[in-house]
């Protein structure tokens, strides 16, 4: 009934229709891309990251997430009726997030909207909701499946830096754009380094470069060099509904990145978290942990590198290969590794010349962790949604407030176990 109803009211106003689909970054894609295009479109967006069959409705209709509240629900309906039988100032670009977590589920969105653009992240090795399907290359397959949906030289937006996107977008007659650091690539990042104020770190900068354009970006607030992968989707996006680059540029300097996606917070004792609780997967670690290890940590109050990371989940027969893999390099990365969960217990085993504390839970560490930080301490937390490491971020924290600023803070997940 959901689905039919967002079909129907897609099928009324007919607004144009970007999604974005990959394993990593789908959120903070989402939102550069909806930034750029509120320069010239009455845009909505995906909220938070819901991007399933009920996540895209939701969207659609412009309501809340109504979890399980009937009356919430009775509002939901009332509004997708009163938007089929009312006249109303509708959107005219949508910008989805759509993603799958078992076979089918982006072909049952797929019957809910057609894209007449399509943004796709990455396409890694080893993919979230892996042991949902027969191989990695089946989910690789379905979270480009959007991309089959587009008419002929439709925009099809994909990382410069993914082979497995390249080698699955030259099959189909769209007109591709890429983006990322390959020299190649349409929208091309350079000099990308930590942006610092007053001598502390507080985002990531660097120059991009588009034809014969080029200018500089900032992004506050989160670190890593896949903080600057969404901005650069973003210009792409910009040139896919020519907006110009410098009028795209400008409207970047909005974006902020989302919750729990390498977030910096001040921490206890004069240290600095960074909150990368969201979701974890293979690839997505790799990158969190590339990013603590050059993370500039100097005297006089220079501290430890500290990887606080909790099971990778729904990877199936590749969760023991892929924990001792990511082990091995936190080791690299880190002076302390805190493994939390069962599956993290592989660590230790993997141990080089980092200390290793194990925890069964987020709970467990929540009780022992903040009695550890000392000042200069930078802690990377970062965990699959499940695990619910934002608990172990907001017992660091140094202002209790800022809570506020981590994922899963609704009621609904704080009543969750």
């Amino acid at each position: 009934m959901l689905a039919v109803l967002a079909h129907a009211v897609v099928l009324r106003y007919r607004p144009n229709i970007v999604m974005v689909s990959g394993s990593v970054g789908k959120t903070s894609t989402k939102d550069a891309v909806a930034e750029v295009l509120a320069t010239r479109f009455f845009v909505r967006k995906s909220d938070k990251s819901f991007n399933s069959e009920f996540g895209v409705p939701f969207t659609i209709f412009g309501v809340p997430n109504p979890w399980g509240n009937p009356l919430a629900w009775l509002s939901l309906m009332k509004n997708a009726l009163a938007l089929l039988l009312l006249p109303n100032h509708y959107p005219n670009m949508l910008v989805l997030e759509v993603g799958s977590g078992k076979p089918g589920d982006l072909a049952q969105i797929l019957r809910i909207a057609t894209p007449d653009a399509v943004v796709i992240t990455r396409l890694p090795e080893i993919p979230v909701h892996v042991e949902a399907y027969p191989s990695p290359d089946a989910v690789r397959e379905e979270e480009f499946s959007p991309a089959l949906a587009l008419h002929s030289g439709a925009p099809l937006i994909i990382s410069a830096d993914d082979s497995y996107a390249f080698d699955r977008a030259v099959r189909v007659s769209t007109h591709i754009i890429s983006y990322g650091m390959a020299d190649d690539a349409s929208v091309r990042i350079i000099d990308a380094d930590f942006y610092e104020e007053e001598g502390r770190v507080v985002g990531m900068r660097a120059n991009v470069k588009t034809g014969t354009e080029e200018g500089s970006l900032v992004v506050k607030g989160s670190v890593g060099t896949t903080q600057l992968l969404p901005v650069a989707a973003a210009l792409a996006a910009a040139s896919a509904f020519n907006i110009p680059f410098v009028e795209a540029v400008k409207a970047l300097e909005n974006y902020e990145p989302p919750p729990g996606r390498g977030r910096l917070l001040r921490g206890k004792n004069g240290s600095t978290i960074i909150d990368d609780s969201y979701n974890s997967s293979p690839v997505a670690v790799e990158e969190a942990l590339a990013t603590l290890k050059s993370f500039p940590i100097r005297p006089p109050a220079g501290g430890r590198r500290i990887a606080v990371l909790g099971d990778m989940l729904e990877l199936g027969r590749y969760s023991v290969m892929e924990h001792e893999r990511v082990g091995a390099l936190a080791m690299e990365s880190a002076d302390l590794v805190v493994a939390v969960g069962i599956r993290s217990r592989v660590f230790a085993s993997v141990a080089g010349g980092a200390e290793v504390i194990l925890f069964d839970n987020s709970q467990s560490a929540v009780k022992a962790l903040p009695k550890m930080i000392k000042e200069g301490d930078v802690i990377l937390v970062k965990g699959s949604q499940s695990i619910r490491t934002e608990r172990i971020v907001e017992a660091l924290l140094a202002n209790p407030s800022d809570s506020v600023k981590l994922v899963r803070q609704e009621p609904e997940w704080k009543r969750r176990p």
